[in-house]
């Protein structure tokens, strides 16, 4: 067992604390160690390596539940490629990150076209017919 890795050596290799190394585990993310005859938890390499996995999905937008299934789909395939759907969801996260793009530049512009107008307060601001910021579209004029 001289090739396995304690919790603190794993966690520090792939740069999570400890409390992440055993929720993921808990999750099912990565696979539950072994065991030292000193109860210690000792894991593979490997393990390292599907931390950081994780990790960069999750810098890409993906939710741990969606890593789970990315994980279990790569562990169950038959031939490489076969089944993984990384190509899939990777097209439908793009998709996914490019709408709330395209929601944060309009919200960008709106707030531009606020703060040209001048508009220093609220409720004077969505009172006026003129103001460029949504909300006023939500008044309801007498």
């Amino acid at each position: 067992m001289a090739d396995r890795l304690r919790s603190g050596q794993v966690a520090a290799a792939a740069g999570v604390n400890l409390q992440t190394l055993r929720y993921y585990e808990r999750r099912g993310l990565i696979e539950e160690p072994t065991r030292s005859l000193g109860g210690h938890r000792l894991y593979p390499d490997e393990a390292v390596t599907t931390l950081r996995v994780i990790k960069a999905a999750q810098r890409l937008g993906f939710t741990l539940t969606e890593v789970a299934e990315l994980l279990d789909a790569a562990r169950h395939r038959h031939r490489l490629g076969e089944g993984a759907g990384l190509q899939t969801r990777a097209r439908e996260k793009l998709a996914d990150v490019e709408a709330k793009i395209a929601d944060l530049t309009v919200i960008a512009e709106s707030l531009r076209a606020g703060i040209a107008a001048g508009c220093d307060d609220l409720e004077t601001c969505a009172g006026d017919p003129d103001c460029p910021l949504p909300f006023t579209d939500l008044v309801v004029r007498p």
